[in-house]
């Protein structure tokens, strides 16, 4: 049995070419598809993704993370601080940072599953007392992370690019990987009578894919090379997808989000792949946190803010169900991108603070709207 495209599974790149075309008018001077430009949102896609996909893994078995904003900050500080005015190694205080992020999310997934208290309740209080923590870290002060020493392998995280070489390298194994992956994803769901895409639409997807990931590798070329957050990036879009996609934790995700009591009595342990998702999720808080604040130079009162609404915002543009038990990985990477070009393009034309968060909610609205529309006419 085939299955064929429909009008759903290019509402999302349908979007994206929209906006990145009202932005390539409006910009003066075509700037915004410079491959400076270019190459800079991919560090902010980057960010905001990598976190995106670490909110799917709380929200598939239905709950949520508002505490992420605050928490990226902290672990960010912590590590920032333990380089610049304890003298330790960037290794060193980058691990005890993860180690904190750690043993902080699995305190709240044990919380959340063991005492019955709603994740919205237990990580909006960890959202204030992260927000503290991290205040007092700091002292309210702005730690500079600056070339040189220790702070330098720090700073390298958003500031290293990858030669021209490596870049076309990768990407070609990348590709590669692709389709090995999709055709023998096929063939295992096709031996079994699973629904398959016919073979012109497997080969249609695979080639702008292809397409997709060689124009990303030409343009940031044109500029310094493929950003070491990229690939960053890649590397915990693919654990995760094979997490999710793969292996029985992820399948148990899905059917805890589809319905709870019935993941219960199918004998599937709730309470640990839950608290396993939370913890996972202090470890991608933590690399998001080590990269915001090296792309922002500095640890600062305000790193981190609101930023777990816009990975939420980038899930549920994604076609991540707030209920849980729906979503992917590449989903929530196209809703990342399409709030990545849309902040990018309104920072290009000066837009007003006010009105940024006007059009981000907008676009929220509109995203869950049109996801309803489209689930209710099964197109």
């Amino acid at each position: 049995m085939t299955s064929r495209l429909s009008l759903r599974d290019f509402s999302l790149a349908l979007a994206l070419l929209a906006i990145c075309a009202f932005f390539a008018v409006r910009v003066p001077g075509w700037s915004f598809l410079s491959a400076r430009n270019l190459s800079l949102l991919m560090i902010d896609f980057s960010i905001t993704a990598t976190l995106a996909i670490g909110m799917l893994l709380v929200i598939l078995p239905g709950h949520i993370d508002l505490s992420a904003g605050s928490g990226l900050g902290l672990i960010g500080g912590i590590a920032a601080v333990l380089i610049t005015n304890q003298h330790w190694s960037a290794p060193l205080a980058m691990l005890m940072g993860l180690g904190v992020a750690l043993v902080l999310w699995w305190a709240m997934g044990n919380l959340i599953v063991r005492q019955r208290i709603p994740a919205f309740i237990i990580t909006l209080g960890g959202l204030l007392v992260f927000k503290g923590l991290f205040w007092l870290v700091i002292h309210n002060h702005t730690i500079p992370i600056v070339p040189g020493g220790q702070q330098n392998l720090y700073s390298l995280l958003t500031t290293y690019y990858l030669p021209p070489a490596v870049g076309y390298v990768i990407a070609a194994l990348v590709i590669a990987g692709l389709i090995l992956a999709r055709l023998k994803s096929r063939a295992a769901r096709k031996s079994y009578g699973f629904e398959i895409d016919d073979g012109e639409t497997t080969f249609l997807k695979l080639f702008l894919a292809a397409q997709v990931i060689v124009l990303f590798v030409l343009v940031t070329n044109q500029f310094r090379g493929v950003p070491l957050p990229a690939l960053i990036l890649g590397a915990v879009a693919l654990a995760v997808w094979v997490l999710t996609q793969h292996t029985p934790w992820g399948r148990y995700l899905y059917a805890i989000g589809g319905n709870e009591e019935a993941a219960i009595i199918s004998g599937i342990p709730v309470e640990r792949v839950t608290i396993g998702a939370f913890t996972l999720m202090g470890a991608i808080v933590a690399l998001t946190g080590y990269m915001q604040t090296a792309y922002g130079g500095s640890s600062t009162t305000t790193v981190g803010d609101l930023m777990e609404l816009d990975a939420v915002a980038a899930c549920v543009i994604g076609g991540v169900s707030l209920k849980g038990g729906r979503g992917s990985v590449l989903g929530v990477l196209c809703g990342a991108l399409i709030m990545a070009c849309l902040l990018n393009g309104m920072s290009l034309l000066a837009v007003e603070p006010e009105k940024k968060y006007i059009a981000r909610g907008a676009v929220l609205i509109l995203a869950v709207w049109m996801d309803v529309r489209l689930s209710r006419r099964g197109v």
